[in-house]
């Protein structure tokens, strides 16, 4: 059996320039990186007729058994190119952090995936790269400020920016600077955050202009002075600079799907530390080439569905039009409490008694006004009798459920599931589930009662000092991001299946006022993951000719 990467590297590709000629996109708006890959400008695309609908795809709470919601979302797209549709995709960009450690890449799987495969799991364009310049570049000049007199009366024990780099390096959570003497510095404690949990990651994925790029970057609150006042960049002046930095970072990437559909793939926050959505313009950009857009949010529905609709929707002004909720049989039994090597023996039983976290990710998503379709990636160890009863399940629950066999089989392997997914749109009808001018703790409370199901939300001593700081500068009414394990609907990984009556507890509030939501951290998710015992890269290697292997 073939592997990803050998999957990708036996492809003819299509030109990049033919590519985006097809799609519509103006010759002059093209940056080619090479023959495969491209930036789209976003100031010499021009208006279009077009608006299409946005799909979005997610997931059911992700377990290590895998449910393949960007190879769905692939084949999904070529399945509808086949059917005549002008489909486009905007995905995220992966990080370097899951690639070397060890959930994987974020370009699909099989025979379903967006290429040059290697490239865009690795420096891709340089869009990281530049977002890790940027954010360092803001906390060099802070500290430059401290060493250079301190004219704004800066509190080193209370700057809040972090030095980021894309790599899961948890020796470099916590660090002390500044040390070796006076002409090094003033020495302070801080510490690094991986790039895709950066407020300027955020940012990238927020702006609509370069104009509304700069704007965010000066109101990034860096810390605040002694008398407990907020410092922002623009204090620094910092706002030109990091502009500077990512002009060309903030155009869209453009690739394709291994079916020759058009890929609009930008940024990558992560949805369990921040957002989880790619950039507005990338997705504003495939509306304006496609009549359906399918786009992703990070892990499950209660994470990254929920940023999409509450922050990025809201932001972007996006309707959704349809919800593809991604799941497998090996999850569903797994949320059953079934051991992970058991997974692949027939076992009706843990299907009926896993099914509420599929349950409750379809309620959830109802709760937008979309009309989510389940989509089954299916496995050689699935048995009939488990497929019968999954189907017996959605009849009986009303649900649109469609089988996949995307990786094996590409667009023709989701076929069933376009066609669920084209039945099932609707028109006007998202919407968030909270008003941010209700405040933080009322929208808080939404989100805990209604998309988690817990009974009410529980501050720290440092998390309530943050609060009361939030509102005195007038930040009460920003959305929330809420920074949650992925593994459940609770701060708790432990609790699978679909849990009730938990408290969420929020140990810290952190306002991303440039990107413009308060972060709640909740549990004990960390903003710079660490590596496992044996990382993906220990797998990968590179022939005589160049050539990659071991990358999935």
């Amino acid at each position: 059996m073939l592997s990803d990467v050998e999957i990708a590297q036996a492809h003819q590709l299509q030109p990049i320039d033919q590519i985006a000629r097809d799609a519509g996109i103006p010759d002059d708006a093209l940056i080619p990186f090479g023959t495969t890959k491209a930036k789209v400008d976003i100031t010499k695309v021009g208006e279009s007729h077009r608006e299409g609908k946005v799909i979005l795809v997610t997931g059911v709470s992700p377990t290590p058994a895998g449910e393949g919601k960007s190879t769905t979302l692939i084949g999904l797209t070529d399945a509808l190119k086949l059917k005549g549709k002008r489909a486009v995709v905007a995905l995220r960009e992966p990080s370097q952090g899951p690639v070397m450690g060890i959930k994987g890449g974020a370009a699909g799987g099989g025979y379903s995936q967006i290429v040059p495969m290697e490239d865009i799991n690795l420096h891709f364009t340089g869009d990281f790269h530049a977002i890790a310049a940027a954010n360092n570049t803001l906390a060099a000049l802070i500290d430059n400020h401290l060493q250079q007199g301190n004219s704004l009366g800066i509190d080193p024990r209370q700057i809040t920016w972090q030095r980021c780099l894309d790599v899961n390096d948890r020796a470099l959570r916590n660090v002390v600077i500044g040390l070796g003497g006076k002409a090094h510095g003033v020495p302070r404690e801080t510490g690094f955050t991986i790039t895709a949990a950066s407020e300027i990651m955020a940012i990238v994925c927020l702006a609509t202009s370069l104009e509304d790029l700069k704007e965010r970057l000066g109101r990034i609150t860096i810390g605040y002075t002694y008398s407990g006042e907020p410092v922002f960049a623009h204090q620094l002046e910092a706002q030109g600079a990091l502009t500077a930095l990512l002009k060309d970072a903030i155009n869209p990437n453009l690739v394709q799907t291994l079916g020759g559909a058009p890929a609009f793939v930008h940024g990558g926050p992560f949805a369990n530390i921040a957002h989880g959505c790619n950039s507005v313009l990338a997705t504003s950009l495939a509306r304006r080439f496609g009549d359906i857009v399918l786009t992703e949010a990070g892990f499950g529905s209660d994470l990254g569905a929920e940023k999409f609709f509450d922050i990025k929707a809201r932001f972007g002004e996006l309707d959704v039009a349809g919800a593809v909720v991604v799941t497998t049989i090996r999850s569903i039994k797994y949320n059953a409490g079934i051991a992970r090597e058991e997974l692949t023996k027939d076992n009706v039983d843990a299907v009926r008694d896993g099914i509420s976290n599929l349950e409750r990710h379809v309620d959830n998503l109802k709760k937008f006004g979309v009309k989510p379709v389940v989509a089954v990636n299916l496995f050689t160890s699935d048995s009939d009798e488990e497929r019968a009863w999954l189907r017996s399940w959605a009849e009986e629950k009303g649900v649109a459920l469609a089988e996949s066999e995307v990786w094996a089989k590409g667009g023709e392997g989701a076929l069933e599931l376009a066609d669920a997914v084209l039945d099932n749109l609707v028109e006007g009808q998202s919407q968030p589930i909270y008003d941010p001018a209700d405040g933080i703790e009322a929208s808080l409370e939404k989100i805990a009662t209604t998309i988690y199901r817990a009974n009410g939300v529980e501050y720290s001593a440092q998390a309530q000092k943050a609060l009361a700081q939030i509102k005195a500068n007038g930040w009460d009414t920003m959305p929330v991001c809420v920074s949650k394990t992925q593994y459940s609907f609770s701060d708790d990984p432990s609790q699978l299946g679909a849990p009730e009556g938990h408290t969420l507890h929020v140990r810290e509030l952190v306002p991303r006022t440039g990107a413009g939501f308060v972060v709640a951290l909740t549990g004990a998710v960390m903003t710079m993951p660490g590596l496992p015992k044996v990382p993906s890269a220990n797998h990968i290697d590179v022939d005589e000719s160049g050539t990659i292997s071991g990358l999935f």
